[in-house]
């Protein structure tokens, strides 16, 4: 008894197939083309809101107001006049909020300083006690 593994032995093997069946390719393509019609019109669509307009409100400074400045080397300027070190800066913090009223504190950091010396500045505020503090900056420019 013989047995055969590739066939009849006859030598009628089909051919092998060259080319590839695109059939279900342009199936999938054309699904995928309806979703996206359908769903593109949904995403896009927006719903009307009325943004805030920019207003720059210009400081109300009043004489009992306490502006402190971090330049870019991380120095600490006390109403320009500069903070020799950060126990100076606490005692002038404490003695700012036992006063009455309590005067406002306006923070000016550099924009190249980095964070951690403006964070130190907003730490000694809350530790000392300060109740309103406050953060100035310049509005953007006109071009956008």
């Amino acid at each position: 008894m013989a047995i055969s593994f590739g066939g009849s032995g006859r030598g009628d093997e089909d051919p092998m197939m060259a080319s590839i069946n695109t059939t279900p390719l342009v199936d999938i393509m054309l699904v995928l083309l309806i979703i996206f019609l359908i769903t593109i019109p949904v995403v896009t669509h927006t719903v009307p809101v009325q943004l805030p307009q920019e207003a720059n409100q210009p400081t109300q400074t009043q004489p009992g107001n306490v502006t402190i400045a971090v330049d870019a080397a991380g120095q600490v300027f006390w109403n320009a006049e500069p903070m020799a070190d950060a126990a100076t800066l606490r005692q002038r913090l404490t003695e700012a909020a036992t006063q009455e009223p309590q005067p406002e504190v306006h923070v000016r950091g550099d924009r190249e300083v980095p964070y951690e010396f403006v964070g130190r500045v907003v730490t000694a505020c809350q530790r000392a006690g300060i109740a309103k503090l406050g953060f100035i900056t310049e509005p953007p420019g006109q071009g956008g």
